[in-house]
């Protein structure tokens, strides 16, 4: 069969509606199972992931600080009863979610593929990895950037003013952050599959760099909480090296493309001796 006829499932046939919303079903509930399973991995071990949580905050607490700000007492104040149980799921959720990505990704990916031409389905494996990739990627540089900008916004109110965070709010603020560099990193994946399916033409890609530039850091000051000059370079820094990266892609697939149909169309030896011969 061509790689341009029409996608079919596996029995060689087109799925109906009834087998996709079984399909749908099927992969709803291995994703289920598995932000459970992740719930309660990261509710088992909640206090080494709220330390880990917690320790950009410590990074920026005052040496001088007595008390609740001390070094090595850096805690966060807890003006609700119940918002310590709130936080534990809260934590237990997301973390869950971040276990479970990989099957998420997967099962989502698996879902598609019936519908897309056998081409595009060899690329199953290699975008559900790089996009974990990623995604992990951008979640370490946004803690890597948390301290700087809670540092930076601590040093906005001055000297007169100590930072007493609650934790949920903290928490809501790392969450932001780490998706925002997470689903940021997101991008060359969008620019990839858009490029193999045709959707988003390279060309396009290389017309539009300076709108896309300006876009770039449109998004990274809308998705990111703090807005600081310092956060919005770090994210759009690698979003706009990752555009440029999905365009060099694109430009060589083009040409390895465009080699492969020259060699498939050019003529045998024996018919060049032949045509050659007086």
């Amino acid at each position: 069969m061509s790689e341009d006829a029409p996608p079919t499932d596996a029995a060689g046939g087109r799925m109906t509606l009834v087998e996709h919303l079984a399909e749908l079903r099927r992969r709803l509930i291995i994703s289920l199972v598995a932000l459970a399973c992740g719930f309660v991995v990261c509710w088992v071990f909640y206090p080494q992931i709220l330390d880990f949580l917690t320790a950009p905050y410590c990074d920026v607490v005052s040496p001088d600080a007595e008390g609740l700000d001390a070094p090595g007492n850096c805690r966060l104040l807890v003006l609700d009863p119940l918002e310590p149980f709130a936080v534990r799921v809260s934590v237990a959720g997301y973390g869950g979610a971040a276990l479970a990505m990989p099957i998420l990704l997967w099962q989502a990916w698996r879902f598609i593929t019936p519908a897309l031409f056998p081409r595009e389905r060899r690329h199953t494996a290699g975008f559900v990895i790089m996009a974990t990739l990623l995604f992990a990627g951008g979640v370490a540089l946004a803690f890597w950037t948390i301290p700087r900008a809670l540092g930076f916004l601590a040093e906005l109110g001055g000297d007169d003013l100590v930072s007493f965070f609650s934790p949920r709010r903290y928490l809501s603020f790392v969450v932001k952050m780490a998706l925002a560099f997470g689903l940021g990193f997101e991008f060359p994946i969008v620019l990839v599959f858009g490029q193999i399916t045709g959707i988003i033409p390279t060309r396009t890609l290389q017309r539009i760099r300076p709108w896309a530039a300006v876009g770039i850091v449109v998004v990274g000051a809308v998705i990111t909480p703090t807005g600081d000059p310092f956060t919005l370079l770090i994210l759009s820094g690698p979003m706009y090296a990752f555009y440029e990266l999905s365009i060099l892609f694109g430009v060589l697939r083009q040409r390895r493309k465009e080699r492969a149909e020259a060699e498939e169309f050019a003529p045998a030896p024996a018919e060049r001796s032949s045509s050659e011969a007086p």
